[in-house]
């Protein structure tokens, strides 16, 4: 096999591994999993734990990825035995079966960019809710814009880690901070929005209850790409010389800042018309558009560009990720079955194109694609999100916190002894006990075993 591949330099190392962690978790789930639980005390919170259970997870994967130079699956083999190997095989499972549905919404992004094109997204909120429930049900659009996103993501893919990813991530991630920061200008001088501002930023500790700490633990796992197979494939394209901790965290106050920046572009907004912050997973493709069209309704050019920009950013996030989820499966089959990596993203992309037409149309168009009144989609999201990736981070935390011989997880912590060893004490206490904790808790809390 010809020698693997890497990243060219930090920068390009740094934007691919932040635009796998930066996506409709910090644009989409934050802001509204933010608005339900307090604003500015559930951030602090959410901070705390990217710091104590987010970043020792990342490292523990940068180290499995970095120590095997090997698609995730193989990772678990290498440094462990066949039934470690399980945990690298569900985690590429995993990847693989949020692609199937993960594609799907962002051809929602797409369809709502070219809606706010042609200015479909007119009406009252009633009117969002039915242009939501229809083209959601439509056999047809959101397979076909499911297609173009799969078409702009194997093309990045077979072009390699330096060619393809880092060159996309390049550009990708500049674009996607500028597009923010246009939108969260626009939206802070929008009249009332100092209420949305103090929402975020003047925190009220009185409503935090379980479920905040809770909530804000498993958004830290979700919005950090913990246990799908993205960080650790990543990882096996970083060079020795690369800081791991250093790199995770780095990546933390990216993922971080996107995540508070997205509340901040959607939340002055949402007082600025006295909707709810609350407005759940609809806040997105339902609340939002009907709040862009009232905020800005004496400005009605600044708010199609507002809109146009925000589906743009939206889009842009969806396909960070969606390149690193195909690269975690393309990494698997091209090196287990020995094949060209052009072959390997085709059968990533013919695969999960596959499964996720039935995705899109479990939810509507085919009355049959549901199982115990959940549709396929449900199902996919339900077990990816509430059982495989709390199982991967937690036995990944113990792979390395107890099975990988303390020494080897040292020298790839400080690069062979190149850098201080402070943390390591702090970093191996994280992951044998306090991240195993905080992920059990998490799944035992989502399975309602631990009702807060």
């Amino acid at each position: 096999m010809s020698e693997r591949a890497n990243f060219k330099n930090t920068l390009g190392l740094i934007l691919a591994t932040a635009g796998s962690a930066v996506g409709l978790g910090n644009i989409w789930r934050f802001p509204y999993m933010a608005g339900e639980n307090g604003g500015a005390s559930y951030i602090v919170i959410y901070i705390f734990c990217i710091l104590l259970f987010g970043i020792p997870c990342m490292v523990s994967e940068f180290i499995i990825g970095r120590h095997s130079a090997s698609n995730t699956a193989r990772a678990y083999r290498k440094m462990g035995n066949k039934w470690w190997s399980i945990v690298g095989l569900v985690s590429v499972i995993t990847g693989f079966l949020i692609t199937c549905y993960y594609v799907v919404v962002c051809g929602w992004c797409l369809q709502y960019f070219y809606a706010t094109i042609v200015g479909e997204l007119n009406g009252d909120v009633n009117y969002y809710i039915q242009y939501f429930k229809d083209f959601s049900a439509d056999p047809l659009k959101p397979i076909l814009w499911a297609v173009v996103f799969m078409a702009a993501t194997y093309y990045i893919v077979i072009h390699g880690v330096r060619g393809g990813i880092e060159r996309a991530s390049k550009v990708m991630m500049p674009a996607l901070f500028i597009l923010l920061l246009v939108i969260v200008v626009a939206s802070c001088l929008l009249p009332g929005a100092e209420k949305g501002i103090a929402f975020l930023f003047m925190p009220d500790f009185s409503k935090v209850t379980g479920s905040t700490l809770i909530d804000a633990m498993g958004q830290s796992f979700y919005s950090l790409s913990i246990g799908m197979g993205c960080i650790c494939t990543y990882a096996s394209y970083f060079s020795r010389r690369t800081n791991l901790t250093k790199s995770a965290v780095q990546i933390g106050v990216i993922d971080s800042m996107v995540a508070i920046l997205a509340g901040l572009m959607i939340f002055p907004a949402a007082f600025s018309v006295g909707v709810q912050p609350d407005s759940g997973p609809s806040l997105i493709f339902i609340t939002l558009p009907n709040v862009f069209q009232q905020a800005f309704a004496s400005m009605p050019f600044v708010g199609i560009m507002v809109s146009f920009a925000f589906y743009a950013l939206l889009a842009l996030a969806a396909l960070t990720s969606l390149i690193s989820l195909y690269e975690v499966n393309t990494a698997f089959f091209q090196e287990e079955l020995k094949i060209s990596r052009k072959k390997s993203a085709t059968i990533v992309t013919v695969g999960t194109g596959v499964i996720g037409v039935f995705c899109s149309l479990s939810l509507g168009a085919v009355d049959w694609l549901t199982i115990g009144g959940m549709t396929l989609f449900d199902i996919f999201d339900y077990f990816t999100g509430q059982i495989f990736l709390p199982a991967v981070g937690f036995f990944s935390c113990l792979f390395i916190g107890w099975y990988v011989p303390k020494q080897i997880v040292k020298d790839e912590f400080t690069n062979w002894g190149t850098l201080r060893s402070t943390l390591f004490g702090v970093f191996m206490f994280c992951v044998r006990f306090l991240c195993p904790a905080g992920i059990l808790l998490i799944f035992l809390n989502q399975l309602g075993l631990l009702p807060l």
